[in-house]
């Protein structure tokens, strides 16, 4: 039975991973704070979220022409869009897929990039690498923070 718990609680970084705005930024550290194996933590919330992004990617086409309905014409730019719209004027591509997962979400910078009329497997290769460095990050971030507040108890 406490395998099966531990089993749901990956299941569970995974899910939490993959929804936006929650992320891997989030996850991790509450996943490593509530004591689970930073390694497998790392894996499942990456896992997580790039499978939504490359959900996103492949069903782009589907969800502009959602989105082109849904708003009717009525384009207005929130302030995460106008963030992103301003990095990708700066960094192009690559800037927007390596700071996008911190300061606007990984989701948003991907839509972003793709509406900008980068190519997709560009920019699934460029989100890959992002979100492997900023996974990697967080979770050293994350064991060795808490390695650091214990120690000074």
């Amino acid at each position: 039975m406490n395998v099966l718990m531990e089993v749901w609680q990956y299941i569970l970084v995974f899910l939490m991973g993959s929804v936006p705005w929650i992320e891997i930024a989030a996850v991790i550290p509450i996943s490593i704070v509530a004591g689970l194996n930073p390694f497998f933590v790392a894996l499942m919330a990456f896992l997580g979220n790039l499978s939504t992004v490359y959900l996103l990617v492949i069903f782009f086409d589907k969800f502009q022409q959602w989105r082109s309905r849904r708003k009717n014409g009525q384009e207005q730019k929130s302030k995460r869009q106008t963030r992103a719209i301003n990095i990708w004027n700066k960094y192009g591509l690559p800037g927007l897929s390596l700071l996008g997962p911190l300061l606007i979400g990984s989701h948003i910078a991907v839509f972003i990039g793709l509406v900008f009329g980068a190519k997709k497997h560009v920019t699934l290769l460029w989100m890959t690498v992002s979100l492997v460095i900023w996974t990697v990050i967080i979770t050293l971030l994350s064991v060795f923070g808490i390695d650091l507040i214990q120690s000074i108890r």
